[in-house]
């Protein structure tokens, strides 16, 4: 299992990135999305990639997916979503941390899978 990032300044372009993560990169999005506060992705964004970031998110949101850490970010570069993926391996001290609250954090509501 995979866990992916989405960042956004809109609710809308995280309900169509998380439809391009299963339809175009033919990941397998499990259970429901998970409101991540924003604050904390663009804290999180900025440590994985060792640089400053373009823009502040407004909306975040973690989604857990099907399949190795590998194969997801393999299959994310091919797509082109409306917001910022950011799929967060084992290889970073923030995994264990996202992953551990993950369950805790409240549903994304508005997107169902069309599968």
């Amino acid at each position: 299992m995979s866990l992916i990032m989405i960042r956004a300044d809109n609710r809308d372009k995280i309900l169509n990135s998380l439809a391009d993560i299963e339809r175009h990169a033919g990941l397998k999005i499990l259970g429901a999305p998970r409101i991540i506060e924003p604050k904390i992705a663009d804290e999180t964004a900025k440590r994985i990639m060792k640089q400053n970031l373009k823009f502040k998110s407004s909306q975040s949101v973690l989604v857990m997916v099907e399949g190795d850490t590998t194969r997801s970010i393999m299959q994310i570069r091919k797509i082109h979503p409306p917001a910022h993926l950011m799929v967060i391996s084992e290889e970073y001290p923030e995994y264990v941390a996202m992953a551990s609250k993950f369950k805790k954090l409240p549903h994304f509501k508005g997107y169902y899978s069309h599968k």
